[in-house]
């Protein structure tokens, strides 16, 4: 058997996604599978430009780690 990382997206709930979307700018939000449901997203950096966010989520080290941005309503 193949051990995967991959976390389903639905496991993500609206609340964790709601908390993390900002007003404006981005968010850099990464996800932990690992963690209890409701949980999961942790906030990494807030950016004004998404220059910024996409540059500094292309350089993260861990090539495991698996990112999202949300951007502003």
């Amino acid at each position: 058997m193949q051990y995967t990382n991959k976390i389903k997206l639905q496991e993500i709930t609206d609340d964790e996604k709601k908390a993390l979307t900002p007003e404006n700018g981005f968010n850099l939000v990464g996800v932990d599978p690992f963690a209890a449901p409701g949980s999961r997203l942790y906030l990494i950096e807030h950016f004004d430009l998404y220059q910024d966010a996409l540059k500094a989520k292309k350089s993260r080290k861990n090539q495991d780690e698996y990112l999202i941005l949300y951007h502003g309503v």
